[in-house]
């Protein structure tokens, strides 16, 4: 291990692929944990051989100039199979106030989502991802080309709508709606992403 590089420069970088969940440009890494790009390199290396040397399910791969935390390919069937026992749970609350925000401001990023919510929305996005409510619109002329987000048709059929115009117009505060109220029913029932249609949960 170099003598420069310490335990605790390589939990930061570990810290921030975690937390990311997409990748990360080696530049922009560099810069959020205060190392320059060799000492990256050399922090990915020493995880990547502490992951196999523990035989862990972690890896951390390499595209291109950027690093991204993932599962190894031999895992996939039982992440699947979790994914699959998830996609027919009601929407949480986090979840629809993600929807919310990118309905009404479609195409955002997770760094907009994040700044209305104020908290850290990454999972509830892919979480809605997944469930075929919000699609990968591609990335914004911003710096870092950040991924931005739409809803999708689905969206529309689960919540009652033919189209985006339909969403009523934002509330002032003295009035304002909580966004299932746009179909009261939603609640009582569970998203059948399969069939994509209602499913009585009671």
């Amino acid at each position: 291990m170099n003598k420069e590089i310490t335990p605790e420069n390589i939990a930061s970088v570990e810290a921030v692929l975690f937390a990311l969940g997409e990748p990360c440009n080696i530049t922009k890494l560099a810069n959020s944990v205060k190392l320059n790009t060799q000492q990256i390199l050399e922090c990915v290396y020493i995880l990547n051989e502490r992951y196999e040397r523990n035989k862990s399910a972690l890896i951390i791969l390499t595209l291109e100039d950027s690093f991204q935390m993932a599962t190894r390919e031999e895992f996939s069937k039982f992440i699947k199979s979790a994914f699959e026992t998830k996609r027919d749970t009601l929407l949480s609350n986090a979840a629809m106030e993600v929807l919310a925000i990118v309905a009404y401001n479609q195409p955002v990023t997770k760094a907009f989502i994040e700044q209305v919510r104020g908290t850290d929305s990454s999972s509830v996005v892919n979480n809605l991802v997944e469930k075929g409510l919000l699609e990968e619109y591609g990335r914004l002329d911003l710096p870092g080309k950040p991924l931005a987000y739409t809803t999708t048709d689905n969206f529309l059929r689960c919540f009652g709508l033919s189209s985006i115009g339909m969403l009523p117009d934002i509330p002032s505060v003295s009035d304002q709606m909580e966004f299932d109220e746009i179909n009261p029913e939603v609640k009582a029932f569970e998203i059948d992403l399969d069939e994509e249609s209602f499913s009585d949960n009671q």
